[in-house]
């Protein structure tokens, strides 16, 4: 199958699952916004297809008429070549368009693009196949963002609806097997970021080098039951363990455990009769199962406390293949100790796509290896993401390190 054809299989994969992650949300669910952080399932589903629209088909395709003129600024996001937008905090205030719109929106674009797939002419495919290449990666995040923005939307309902039924397995945190080992890395100069030719987000590249000392990290991600004994231990309530940018945080948001944690009303409860709030609804708390919806503050705090850290960016890449090595993708995202800043380097993609990530290299911390929401595929050792180190909300969690070989 040539490549033309492999990307209009790809491209009607990845819009399905678009649409099958919204399948278990009635209307009402896809319409709410619970914070301003986070986005409406309908507005994502609107957004991935304002993207092939704005990105691929405005410019590529002769005379295209766009479903909707108004859709191009009320499902931009951040894009300031294309034109102005709907502000980000209202997003739940567009009860226009309704879903049924949207669907068919999503189907106007899906005709336009494969169409364009299946008979531009070389020269525009050539231009344009890296830009549906981008856009399916675009809406995978997207559809990750579906999960992460649905399940705090959830978790604000007195109800505590779940998401999808527990047996689910897609969607289910496997456990980790205790007892951590430290598994011993060499120091010395690796090479770092992608290189090659298969896709990767500009922020990944140029593939460089980096000067590593030894170091050691964990074998497996930490879990709710040792977290747990974390906030036993008063690990919320002692300022020696956090940062101080951390520790206004936790003033400010009265944080005592992580988010979609539930209590028991018996302060001196054990561990065993804690809650946790997920895609699968409030279930007992797992000791085994690795903890998540930590913010970078809570991890470091929590690295403080148990006499370790948090690994660089470099050295968790570093380590992805090492023997003994486990869950390094498909749990959540790893915080790391590294701020979001551009590689030796870095030049952004060219055109409107030069502010998908490059502008955002300031203030932000970043997370490796991808998390159970993350679709299949779409993971990779150089993979950046990034987020605000108060972000709590997201399914991530961390890996220890410490200093030295021994």
């Amino acid at each position: 199958m040539c490549w033309r054809s492999a990307l209009a299989v790809r491209y009607g994969q990845v819009r399905r699952h678009s649409l099958e992650l919204a399948a278990p949300l009635s209307a009402e669910d896809q319409g709410v916004q619970s914070m301003a952080d986070a986005s409406p399932t309908k507005w994502h589903l609107a957004h991935a297809s304002w993207f092939f629209e704005a990105v691929v088909l405005g410019p590529y395709v002769a005379g295209y008429r766009p479903f909707d003129e108004r859709f191009l600024r009320l499902f931009n996001s951040y894009y300031e070549s294309l034109g102005p937008r709907h502000p980000r905090p209202h997003r739940g205030l567009l009860t226009r368009p309704g879903l049924d719109e949207v669907r068919g929106y999503r189907t106007h674009v899906d005709a336009a693009m494969q169409d364009f797939i299946a008979g531009a002419d070389d020269g525009a495919w050539q231009a344009a196949a890296p830009l549906v290449e981008l856009g399916l990666n675009h809406e995978q995040q997207h559809q990750e963002l579906i999960l992460t923005d649905i399940l705090h939307a959830l978790s604000c309902n007195p109800l505590l609806p779940a998401y999808a039924h527990a047996e689910a397995p897609a969607l289910r945190l496997a456990t980790a097997d205790p007892p951590m080992r430290w598994l011993v890395r060499p120091g010395g100069i690796r090479h770092v970021g992608h290189g090659g030719d298969a896709f990767a987000f500009d922020n990944e590249t140029p593939r460089h080098q980096v000067l590593l000392q030894p170091y050691r990290i964990s074998d497996r991600l930490v879990t709710c039951g040792e977290f747990a004994q974390f906030v036993a231990d008063g690990g919320y309530r002692d300022p020696a363990l956090w940062l101080s940018d951390g520790w206004t945080a936790v003033q400010a948001g009265g944080w005592q455990h992580p988010a979609y944690w539930i209590r028991p009303e018996d302060p001196r409860a054990p561990a065993s009769q804690w809650q946790v709030f997920g895609l699968h609804g409030a279930l007992p708390l797992d000791d085994a199962a690795v903890v998540s919806q930590l913010s970078f503050y809570e991890a470091a705090a929590y690295a403080e406390w148990a006499g370790a850290r948090l690994p660089t960016e470099f050295e968790w890449e570093a380590a992805f293949d090492a023997p003994g090595i486990a869950q390094m993708t498909g749990q959540v995202w790893q915080w790391t100790r590294s701020s979001y800043d551009p590689y030796p380097g870095f030049r952004p993609m060219a055109g409107a796509v030069s502010e998908y990530n490059g502008k955002f290299m300031v203030g932000q911390v970043v997370l490796r290896g991808g998390s159970s929401a993350t679709p299949p595929g779409h993971s990779r050792p150089t993979y950046r993401n990034f987020f605000p180190p108060a972000a709590r909300w997201q399914f991530s969690g961390l890996r220890l390190a410490k200093d030295g070989a021994c």
